[in-house]
Parts: C-alpha cells; sequence; structure tokens
C-alpha cells in the first residue's frame, strides 16, 4: 500500500464516507488538531512517568483515535445503506470520562492545595503536559466551533475538557514526583 495518493494535490481530503472538503475546513482543522495531541501525548507517555500513568495515557491515545474518527465522519454519512453505523468502535463513553475524573481526584488527594495558578515549566516532563493541555483547549475550542456547525457526540466535547483538566492534574502530579519547583504566578506589581 502506497502512503502517498496524490488526491489531496489540489487542497482537499476525504472525510470517512468519501466526502471532499478543503483541507483547511473546521472538521479537518478539528481532527487534525487532536491528532497532533495524541503525538503530543505519546511524548509524555515516553517519559518517566510511572507504569501505572502509562496505561492510562494508552488509553487516552486509543480514545483520541476514536475521537479523531468521529470528527472525520461526514454527519451525512454517518450511517449506512442498511441503516449500521458506519464507524464500527466504541463511542467516548461516561465510562471514559469517568476514567479521567477519577485518576484527577486519586492525584488530588497527594497534591498541595492550589493558592495561585502556575506558571508551566519546572521540568522537561512537567512541560510536555502543559504543551499538551494546550493543544487540548485548542481541539476543545475548535470541535466546539464544529459541534455548533454540525452536531456530534457531545461526549467528545466533554472528554476533550476533562482530558485538559487532566493533562494539568498530571503536570502537578510530576512536579511532586519529580520534585521539581512548582512556580507559582504572582503578578509584578506597578
Amino acid at each position: 500500500m502506497k502512503i502517498y495518493t496524490k488526491t489531496g494535490d489540489k487542497g482537499t481530503t476525504a472525510l470517512f464516507g468519501g466526502t471532499r472538503v478543503p483541507k483547511h475546513h473546521i472538521r479537518i482543522e478539528s481532527y487534525g488538531t487532536v491528532d497532533e495531541l495524541n503525538s503530543h501525548i505519546g511524548l509524555i507517555r515516553d517519559q518517566d512517568t510511572g507504569e501505572h500513568t502509562k496505561q492510562i495515557l494508552s488509553r487516552i491515545q486509543d480514545r483520541l483515535f476514536t475521537i479523531g474518527s468521529t470528527l472525520a465522519t461526514d454527519p451525512e454519512k454517518q450511517k449506512l445503506k442498511s441503516g449500521k453505523d458506519r464507524l464500527t468502535i466504541p463511542k467516548i463513553s461516561a465510562e471514559d470520562i469517568e476514567l479521567l475524573e477519577k485518576e484527577m481526584d486519586k492525584m488530588n488527594e497527594e497534591l498541595p492545595e492550589m493558592t495561585h495558578f502556575v506558571l508551566p515549566g519546572g521540568h522537561q516532563s512537567v512541560s510536555f503536559c502543559h504543551i499538551a493541555r494546550c493543544v487540548c483547549r485548542r481541539a476543545e475550542r475548535l470541535a466546539t466551533a464544529l459541534y455548533e456547525i454540525e452536531a456530534f457526540d457531545e461526549a467528545v466535547l466533554q472528554y476533550l475538557n476533562r482530558l485538559s483538566d487532566y493533562l494539568f492534574v498530571l503536570a502537578r502530579m510530576l512536579s511532586k514526583r519529580l520534585q521539581a519547583e512548582e512556580v507559582k504566578w504572582i503578578p509584578e506589581k506597578s
């Protein structure tokens, strides 16, 4: 199988179902940003995060492929002529969202209370989490813009929202584990 198809040489690409759209279409921006996020999650997973966190991150990467597939599907072609769903993969579930919440709750039990905003940084692994969090927020912004135009499974939006929170809490947990300084943002006085 060749990787290059030449079908996108004129600036269009195909959605799942065959519909062609411009490569700058909000739908492409949405799932492209989710793909970018998935790559950043892989970078975090490559760090010394501990086996449990690596398993959670692998699960997140799987779910991000599901989200990408959902966003890449033309809403008019979600159903086949037979009436079956075009996508035959599990959808984002309440359990997927609850997993992120439970993981955050467990980590928060070990962390000091936040009294200020925290400046990103302190250790490379922590910085990777903050970058992923920002990309996740961008993916969420793009997905919500797409949702206003063409609605899709609302659980996708909820998952992206929780995931950005999870990445923030993970950054704080890694700061603690790695004994990195968590720098509070204290605005300069004028």
